[in-house]
């Protein structure tokens, strides 16, 4: 199994609409890579390491497929709608992480 990991890092200015990303944009996801996507979660940031520190990113969207070859094909005719609709919720470049789930 391996995980997509898309992380939105925290920024002065930065814009995110939680509620178009999870109502909106995933559900969209979801549609569009299904049936080889296998899960799919996200995490709000709420907070860093300190106490009273600022979460280092606003937002996280994991995506679990059984392979890469699966996300890369699934994600291929895609991809300019995916990508296209990012504005939408966010001004932010997300950080893309590729992952083997080990537990």
């Amino acid at each position: 199994m391996i995980k997509i990991s898309v992380l939105y890092p925290n920024s002065e200015g930065a814009k995110f609409d939680m509620d178009y990303y999870c109502q909106k944009h995933m559900s969209l996801v979801k549609r569009l890579l299904s049936p080889a996507i296998k899960g799919i979660a996200v995490d709000q940031g709420i907070g860093g390491l300190g106490p009273g520190s600022s979460a280092p990113f606003l937002a996280v969207g994991h995506l679990l497929f059984d392979s890469v070859e699966a996300f890369q094909t699934a994600l291929e005719p895609h991809a300019q709608a995916i990508m296209g609709d990012i504005p939408n919720y966010t001004n932010l470049q997300p950080t893309v992480l590729i992952s083997e789930v080990k537990m």
